[in-house]
Formats: C-alpha cells, sequence, structure tokens
C-alpha cells in the first residue's frame, strides 16, 4: 500500500489553516454585557450581517423578517404589516373603500355580479346581476383559476381612476369603462322581521358604520312591530371595538359594565352603559358560533353577565386581546397586544395560548365539542357569576346559555357530491340566465317564494346533476330534500331585489341554531 507523505502534510497545512481561521474568528468577541433590555443583542447582529455578509443584503427585507421573527415570540395576533396588508386591513373595516361597486361570486371558475350597489360606479356604467366578468383591463380572468382575491385587487382602485371591465351578457361581450369611487361596505347582511313580533338581525362584522347601520336597521323592524331581536353574530371575526359598545349601549340599562380591560402597562380601563339605548325593553336572543370573536364576543359577554338576553349556539372563538395599531412613516405598521379584555363576572375572553393555537377549531371537531355541550373545554376551578348570580365559567370565549350542536345527520352522500362541485351555486347561476327576466324584477318575498315554487327547482336540479353524472340513489332525495331546497331557493333569489335578504329569509328554515332561538324564551 502505498502512502503519499507530501499530500497528507499538504492536507494538514490546509486543515490547520481553516482551523486556525475558526478558532480567530470564535476568540474574536464582539462585547455585549448581556443587557438584552435595550435589544443590544439583535442590534449588534445586525450590525454585524451588515458590515460583514458575503453577499448584498436586503436591508428592508432582513429588517421585516426580524420584526415578523420577534413579533411571532409574543401571541398569535401581534403581527407585523406591510404597507400593502396594512392598508388591505384598514380599508376592510373602515366601513367603505375604492372600487367599481359590485358584488361577484366564482361558481364555475367564471366570476358573475350577484349585485350592483346603488348609485356605485358599476350601476352608472350600466353593469347588470349575472353578467359574467371576462376580463379586467386586458387580463383575461375568465377560465384562467384566477384567485378570487386577485380579482378583487384588479377591480379596485384609487377613485377617480378607470378601468376596463369586459362582461359576457347572454352571448354577446360587452366591455364597459368605469370610473372607480368610494363604495360603501354594509356590515348588515340582512334585517327583516321573521314573524309578527320577532326581528332578525345579521351583523357580518364591526366596521366604522356597524353603529349607523344598526340604527336604522331597528328604527325600520321596530316600525314593523318587533318585540323580540334575534342578534346574530355567527361568523363575525370582530372589528372595532367601539361599535360594540355601542350596540351593548342599546340593550343595557344605564352604569352596567359592558367589559373591561388590563394589562401589564395597562391598568384597568372599564366602559359602561349610559343608559340611553332604545331597546332595552326588547327581549334579546344573541347567536354565536367558534368562529363569533372579538367585538362579537364582548357583545355576547355582555349580554350574558348582565343577564339581559340569551346567547345561543356553540362556543365562541375566544379572541380576547386588544390590539393596538402602531403606524410608521412607511405605510407599515405593527398590531400590538397591550389587554386582554374582560366581561362583566370577570371572564377573560381569550382562550389559553397552545402548540395547536391555530388549529382549535380543528380539536374542537376531534373533542366532540361541536355536537356534545358535555365535550366543551371550561375552567372549573373558578366560578363566575351573573349580575342575577347564575354561575358561568372561563377557559376562552363565550360558552352560549343554550347549546346547539352541529348536524350531521342530513349530509347524505348525493348532498356532499353536490357540496363538492358546487352544483348549488352554478345551478343558481343557470336560473338566474333562464329566469333573469322575471327574477330580476321581484321585490317581494312573498311573489318571490310563490314564483321559484312555480320553477320546480327540485325537479330542474336533478336533471342539472345527473347532467354530471351526479344521481341522488333510491330514497336518499327524499332524505336530502328538505335540507337541500331552501338552499337552492336561497341561492336563486339572491338574484331577485332583495339580494342577501332572500338569502337569509330561505336559509333560517334550514337553521337549527335559529330554530333554537325562536323557541326559547
Amino acid at each position: 500500500m502505498k502512502r503519499y507523505p507530501y499530500l497528507t502534510s499538504i492536507l494538514g497545512v490546509v486543515i490547520g489553516v481553516l482551523a486556525t481561521l475558526i478558532v480567530v474568528k470564535l476568540t474574536d468577541k464582539r462585547e455585549f454585557d448581556g443587557d438584552y433590555g435595550r435589544w443590544r443583542k439583535l442590534n449588534l447582529i445586525l450590525q454585524e450581517v451588515e458590515r460583514n455578509y458575503v453577499d448584498t443584503i436586503d436591508m428592508k427585507e432582513m429588517t421585516d423578517a426580524a420584526v415578523e421573527a420577534a413579533l411571532s415570540c409574543l401571541d398569535p395576533h401581534s403581527v407585523y404589516l406591510p404597507p400593502v396588508q396594512l392598508e388591505e386591513s384598514q380599508t376592510e373595516l373602515a366601513g367603505n373603500f375604492e372600487g367599481i361597486g359590485i358584488q361577484f361570486n366564482v361558481p364555475n371558475d367564471t366570476a358573475i355580479v350577484l349585485s350592483v350597489i346603488p348609485g356605485g360606479p358599476s350601476e352608472k356604467a350600466g353593469l347588470l346581476p349575472g353578467d359574467r366578468i371576462l376580463k379586467v383591463g386586458e387580463k383575461t380572468i375568465a377560465g384562467m383559476k384566477t384567485p378570487q382575491d386577485s380579482m378583487v385587487r384588479l377591480m379596485k382602485g384609487p377613485s377617480g381612476t378607470k378601468v376596463k371591465i369586459t362582461v359576457k351578457r347572454n352571448t354577446a361581450e360587452i366591455p364597459f369603462d368605469i370610473t372607480r369611487g368610494r363604495i360603501p361596505v354594509n356590515s348588515i347582511d340582512a334585517a327583516f322581521m321573521v314573524n309578527d313580533t320577532t326581528g332578525y338581525v345579521r351583523l357580518t362584522k364591526f366596521s366604522r358604520t356597524t353603529y349607523s347601520e344598526f340604527v336604522k336597521a331597528y328604527e325600520s323592524l321596530l316600525e314593523s312591530g318587533m318585540k323580540r331581536l334575534i342578534f346574530d353574530v355567527r361568523d363575525n371575526s370582530g372589528g372595532y371595538m367601539d361599535q360594540a359598545l355601542l350596540l351593548s349601549n342599546e340593550f343595557l340599562e344605564k352604569g352596567s359594565l359592558i367589559v373591561y380591560m388590563e394589562g401589564l402597562h395597562r391598568s384597568r380601563e372599564e366602559f359602561k352603559a349610559d343608559g340611553r339605548g332604545k331597546l332595552k325593553d326588547i327581549a334579546l336572543t344573541v347567536l354565536i358560533n367558534e368562529s363569533s370573536a372579538s367585538s362579537s364576543e364582548i357583545f355576547a359577554g355582555a349580554i350574558q353577565d348582565n343577564d339581559r338576553g340569551l346567547v345561543v349556539g356553540r362556543r365562541s372563538f375566544g379572541k380576547g386581546l386588544v390590539q393596538e395599531p402602531i403606524n410608521f412613516t412607511d405605510g407599515s405598521g405593527i398590531r400590538l397586544t397591550v389587554s386582554r379584555f374582560h366581561t362583566p363576572s370577570g371572564r377573560c375572553i381569550q382562550k389559553p395560548y397552545s402548540k395547536d393555537y391555530a388549529y382549535d377549531i380543528y380539536e374542537r371537531y376531534a373533542h366532540g365539542e361541536m355536537t356534545d355541550a358535555d365535550s366543551i373545554k371550561l375552567d372549573r376551578s373558578v366560578e363566575y357569576h351573573t349580575v342575577s348570580g347564575r354561575v358561568v365559567y372561563g377557559g376562552g370565549g363565550i360558552v352560549p346559555d343554550v347549546f346547539v350542536p352541529i348536524d350531521t345527520t342530513k349530509a347524505t352522500s348525493y348532498y356532499i357530491a353536490c357540496n363538492k362541485k358546487a352544483m348549488q351555486m352554478r345551478f343558481a347561476s343557470k336560473m338566474f340566465d333562464r329566469y333573469s327576466a322575471t327574477l330580476s324584477g321581484i321585490d317581494d318575498f312573498e311573489k318571490l317564494t310563490g314564483y321559484l315554487n312555480s320553477l320546480d327547482l327540485g325537479k330542474q336540479f336533478r336533471e342539472f346533476t345527473s347532467a354530471e353524472g351526479l344521481k341522488p340513489a333510491p330514497g336518499e332525495w327524499l332524505q336530502t330534500e328538505s335540507y337541500l331546497m331552501p338552499q337552492l331557493n336561497a341561492l336563486v333569489g339572491r338574484y331577485s331585489k332583495l339580494g342577501d335578504e332572500a338569502f337569509y329569509r330561505y336559509y333560517l328554515d334550514i337553521d337549527d341554531v335559529v330554530k333554537a332561538a325562536l323557541t326559547e324564551r
């Protein structure tokens, strides 16, 4: 076996040099006095990277990454927002945005106009419900699997700017030059009388205009004879806290505590009703679910702890953190948690942080909480009491007074297969194409119901799904019909002048939570 002493010597020299270099660098320590209180270590590391890194550094990208990493060590809701995201978040809650003024859906890889906002740019230009949007500017979006949020960004823009929208109406392609403008965004989707004495309000978010919208809605309902209100904040992820306070104030007696908040650097701050609310004598039921969060929970908690009304549904999300916006001159900002919300009885709304925090809703399904009230995770180590002395528990979120489980018994194989292919939405757009001349002119709910009944939508839907290979098994349609038909009426009725009001009116027929609210007193 040959040996190569000279090669060994050379390698030894190279390794020795490398080792020497490493040792030199390891012993060449930068001064750090162990004081983390002034972010010195972070600044020191960034300075060293800037001075010594092998390639050119994108300082903006690296700074943003450092900020995001630092905030990720806090709670799940303290976040950094780059300029674009900050603008979008502010626009969503502001109660208006700048754009063309339409609502659309994408049932079949093509955006279909559901409604045109009255007085908005699209109505003035001539767009109509049922129009298929083919292009925005010169960009084709129909049939291109364009994400819906991308479509929205293409259509939105500063007030006064123009955009060309090309639509297909029947067989004709029509280009519209639309000047963008400021568009109001409603936070109340629907407000109507369920029966002679019961009103229903569906609130989807707490925007800057929520309270003014609610006042307008309840004044109309009072004129219609409302003695009782079902207030629906299911799937409402929250928004502006002051709007939740204003809404709570309408129902509570003077001096009633609505909510309080406190944190390490924020002393306890209480918010109480001033007694000037106009709905103090209206019976109230609040509907919540696992997606009701933040301001929705403040409202529901205030009503529950003051024994002012009944809370019905499933345990709310459990987001009880006060986010303080801190904006910077470059258009970015952070949303920093500074306090926690507590209900009047003292319960902290915020659920515990955990490694599975982001998947908490899935965990609720897995542990049976969605179908069994006994599976709800409560902290029974501490009892809290409502104004009348009822015991309530913390543990995160608002636990309803009346639990309503998810009903999984109506989901037949046929129904599930239809859902997977969005058959209901696609069918609704087809029905509008076929009956738009009559449907788009109906503005009365009874007339709409009569007209839809005359169309035999159930038969047409079965024919529609059969053409795509989906047929109900023997007896399956009878099992599915009572659950599916209100959905079809809701989706087709949405194309009438009643819009979302028609949708929710029909949908209430299969809404177990609303049914429970109507039977409870």
